[in-house]
C-alpha cells in the first residue's frame, strides 16, 4: 500500500484520527516492527498514533468495521513477542496517549493514561512525597498500560505485590470501539464482578487499556541495601524467612546463583564482591522512614544470620552510590540478553519448596545436552519467580528443544511458564504446560465474546487467529 493510493481503511482512519496520526512511513514501520523479544520482526501495514483514549476507541471502531487485524504497542520492551506485528496487522501505538490526568494527594491515587512511561510516573509522584513501588529495568521506556496488560512484577513484589495490586480502576476500549469505564478510586468496592481483573494480565487480547487509577504509597525516606553470600539455596530460604519476620521494611530479595554472578562480572567488568566465590548471592533492600533505625535492624539481623552460619559473608552499602554498585550485578540482565542471542529466556514461577531441585535438575540437563552454551539462573526469591537465560543457539530447533525441556519440567514442578513477562506469541505454544484444557477453553470463549472476529492481538496467549484483509 502506498500513500499516493490510499485505500478505504487508510482514508477512514485519517478522517477519524487526523493525517498526522496515521503513518505509512517505512522508517516508522521499521521502528514498530518488533519488541525486545526474538520474535521475527514484521513491518506493520500502517502505524497509528492516537492522541487520546477516545481516539483509541475510535480507531478500533474503524478497524473493526474493516475487519482489520491490529496489534497494540506500548513501550516495545516486552520479551514474549506480544507487541511484534504479525503479517498484515496494523500497529496501534499508545505513545501519545500519555497524560497524567489527576492526582489525589490526600488519598494517594493517580489517574493516568496508558502511554505514560513508568519512570516518568515514578518521578512525578516522588516529587509530591508519594511513591509508586513497581520497578523494572525497562522503567525508562516501558509504559504503564503495558505494565498492566502483562501484570508486571519487578523487584519489589515481595512487599508491594504485582501491578494488579496497584490498580484501583481501569478504562478499556473493547475491540468494537466500546468504551468500558471501570475507573474506581476506592480500595473497598464490592459492587458485583470486578471486571477490570479480566484485562489486567490479558496482554491486550480482550481490550486496550487506555486509562488507569493507581494506588500509591507514602514515599520512603530511607533505603538500605546489602549483598549476602550464602552456601546454599536452603540457606537463602532461611535468610528470607528470618528477614521477613523481623524487617517490616524489606522490599527486595533478589537471588543470583554463582553462574549468573560470574557472567555479570565479566560482561560489565565488575569486581568480585567477596574474596572468595559462593554458590548463591542474595541482594537485600529495605525501604522505610528512618535510615538509622532500618540500617540498625538490618545490621543486627544479618549479624545474627552470620553467627548462625546462614550467611557466609555480607556487604552493607555505605552510600547511595555504593548501593548502586551492589545492584549493578543484578542489573546486567539487559547486556547478558544481548550477548547470548539467539537465546532462550525463561521467566517462570516455581513453588519455593521445589525450586532448588528444579534449578539443579535444569542446570544438569542443559549442561549435558548443550555443553557449549551458557546457562544462567537468577530471580526474585520472595515471590517464586525464577529467571533462566540460556544461549546462544544458532539452530532454531535447539531453541525449541530447550523450551520443551524447561516447560515440561515447570509443569512437573507445578509451576507456571510465565511469572511476569507474559505469554505473547513466543510462549503461546506452551500454554498447556501451565493451564488445563478447560481453562484454555474458557479463555477462548471470553476472547470470542469480546472479540468475535479475532482482530485484536490475534495469536497472543490464545490460539485463535484472525484472517488478514
Amino acid at each position: 500500500m502506498h500513500a499516493q493510493h490510499p485505500d478505504a481503511l487508510q482514508l477512514s482512519l485519517v478522517e477519524t484520527l487526523g493525517e498526522d496520526c496515521v503513518s505509512l512511513d517505512a522508517s516508522v514501520a521499521d521502528a514498530h516492527a518488533g519488541d525486545w523479544s526474538d520474535a521475527p520482526r514484521v513491518r506493520p501495514r500502517m502505524t497509528l498514533f492516537p492522541r487520546t483514549p477516545a481516539d483509541v476507541a475510535s480507531a478500533l471502531r474503524v478497524l473493526a468495521k474493516h475487519r482489520q487485524p491490529v496489534v497494540v504497542q506500548g513501550g516495545l520492551t516486552g520479551l514474549a513477542g506480544g507487541a511484534t506485528p504479525q503479517a498484515g496487522e496494523v500497529a496501534l501505538s499508545l505513545a501519545r496517549v500519555n497524560a497524567i490526568e489527576s492526582f489525589d494527594r490526600i488519598g494517594g491515587t493517580l489517574t493516568v493514561q496508558a502511554g505514560v512511561p513508568l519512570e516518568q510516573l515514578q518521578t512525578f509522584v516522588e516529587a509530591e512525597e508519594w511513591f509508586f513501588p513497581l520497578d523494572l529495568g525497562a522503567r525508562g521506556t516501558c509504559q504503564i498500560g503495558g505494565n498492566a496488560a502483562t501484570n508486571a512484577g519487578g523487584n519489589r513484589v515481595i512487599r508491594f505485590g504485582t501491578m494488579r495490586d496497584r490498580i484501583l480502576g481501569l478504562e478499556v476500549a473493547l475491540p468494537d470501539g466500546t468504551v468500558l469505564s471501570m475507573m474506581n478510586r476506592v480500595t473497598k468496592n464490592t459492587t458485583g464482578i470486578d471486571l477490570k481483573q479480566l484485562f489486567i494480565g490479558s496482554e491486550g487480547s480482550l481490550g486496550v487499556i487506555t486509562r488507569l487509577v493507581l494506588k500509591l504509597e507514602p514515599k520512603p525516606s530511607a533505603a538500605n541495601t546489602a549483598l549476602c553470600a550464602v552456601a546454599s539455596f536452603e540457606d537463602a530460604t532461611r535468610l528470607l524467612k528470618y528477614l521477613r519476620a523481623r524487617l517490616a521494611s524489606l522490599s527486595s530479595f533478589e537471588l543470583m546463583w554463582q553462574d549468573f554472578m560470574s557472567a555479570a562480572m565479566d560482561i560489565a567488568q565488575l569486581k568480585a564482591p567477596f574474596d572468595e566465590r559462593f554458590p548463591v548471592y542474595v541482594l537485600v533492600e529495605t525501604l522505610g522512614e528512618s535510615y538509622d533505625d532500618d540500617r540498625l535492624a538490618l545490621e543486627q539481623s544479618l549479624e545474627r544470620m552470620l553467627e548462625e552460619g546462614v550467611v557466609q559473608d555480607v556487604i552493607i552499602a555505605q552510600t547511595i552510590d555504593h548501593a548502586k554498585q551492589l545492584w549493578a550485578y543484578r542489573e546486567t540482565v539487559g547486556e547478558l540478553l544481548s550477548k547470548l542471542k539467539p537465546h532462550a529466556a525463561f521467566d517462570i514461577g516455581i513453588p519455593m519448596d521445589r525450586m532448588e531441585r528444579f534449578v539443579d535438575d535444569a542446570r544438569s540437563s542443559l549442561s549435558e545436552r548443550f555443553p557449549q552454551q551458557t546457562h544462567l539462573f537468577f530471580g526474585h526469591l520472595g515471590d517464586g519467580n525464577l529467571h533462566l537465560l540460556s544461549g546462544p543457539y544458532a539452530d532454531a530447533s535447539n531453541l525449541l528443544e530447550v523450551e520443551e525441556l524447561i516447560y515440561a519440567a515447570v509443569s512437573e514442578a507445578e509451576g507456571c511458564i510465565s511469572a511476569e513477562h507474559g505469554v505473547g506469541v513466543i510462549k503461546e505454544p506452551f500454554l498447556h504446560y501451565s493451564r488445563s484444557e478447560p481453562e484454555i477453553e474458557l479463555m477462548n470463549k471470553l476472547k470470542a465474546l469480546l472479540d468475535p472476529t479475532g482482530m485484536l492481538n490475534a495469536g497472543r496467549v490464545f490460539k485463535q487467529r484472525a484472517a488478514c484483509t
